[in-house]
């Protein structure tokens, strides 16, 4: 298995996926305890929500699971958000703040190097080079990372996710027109709930890599999974119907961005 899969495409946009990797190596999968094993903080199913929405994006997804390393952590284990529960860089816990290793198995120093070097450090080289890519062919490059999280996660936030969590760090990763396109998308479509720079305000691959004067911009996107699961709960199996109406609004959101791309207007953002 390699750790990740590229899709090259010839447009603007990029797709990010850090966190819809299911695969671990065997050693790991026997180490983890049968919590760890069920695999629930997966962003269950975000490749086939997110497939065919927007013709010409390249897509640059981890195949590998969080709970080996965690593609959108910083690679030197500094919290994105300090003072609040959070996953660290090689979980040992899950969302709920439950132990996913058996007694002692967790990673120690140097394992976490090894698996930095193994699946989080090529992950983030392919993404570069795809960013550097676009961005020779257009000019500008903007990176969507999507991702995806049960609704209800008192460990993590309090009270329902919105189904919309936009991060762009309090408008630092992306033009201001990016920001407000995307939300004003989000705020539009009936039936759904928005937030910009709520709990989540972008992880560590939209705060690296979105650097606006460069012209790169990166934005995040956390779907609260009720949109397009039939339930948030194993089998976690994906619903046609709500994924369905999820899409068309998602398909709409980047075909706006691609064409903002396009456009000229993010050159001297």
């Amino acid at each position: 298995m390699t750790p990740f899969t590229v899709t090259q495409g010839d447009g603007p946009v990029i797709l990010g996926m850090p966190h819809g990797g299911t695969w671990l190596p065997d050693d790991l999968t026997r180490r983890l305890n049968d919590n760890g094993r069920a695999l629930a903080d997966t962003d269950w199913h975000i490749a086939r929500l997110y497939e065919g929405l927007l013709p010409g994006a390249t897509v640059v997804a981890s195949n590998v699971h969080r709970y080996a390393i965690d593609a959108n952590r910083d690679p030197a284990g500094i919290s994105l958000y300090p003072g609040q529960n959070t996953t660290s860089l090689c979980p040992t816990t899950d969302f709920d703040g439950r132990t996913i290793w058996a007694e002692g198995q967790e990673p120690g120093e140097d394992e976490i190097l090894s698996r930095r070097a193994a699946f989080h450090a090529p992950y983030h080289a392919a993404l570069q080079a795809e960013i550097d890519r676009v961005r020779a062919r257009h000019g500008v490059a903007l990176l969507y990372d999507c991702h995806s999280i049960r609704s209800v996660i008192p460990f993590l936030f309090p009270g329902t996710l919105p189904v919309f969590s936009i991060g762009t760090n309090d408008g630092e990763t992306c033009a201001p027109t990016i920001e407000a396109d995307t939300a004003d998308t989000c705020r539009t479509a009936a039936d759904y709930d928005t937030v910009l720079n709520g709990r989540f305000k972008g992880g560590w691959t939209t705060r690296h890599y979105g650097q606006p004067h460069a012209g790169i911009h990166a934005i995040q996107m956390e779907l609260a999974q009720r949109a397009y699961l039939a339930a948030e709960a194993e089998p976690w199996a994906y619903d046609s119907g709500r994924a369905g109406r999820l899409r068309k609004v998602l398909g709409a959101l980047l075909a706006n961005l691609d064409q903002l791309a396009r456009s000229g207007r993010l050159a001297h953002a």
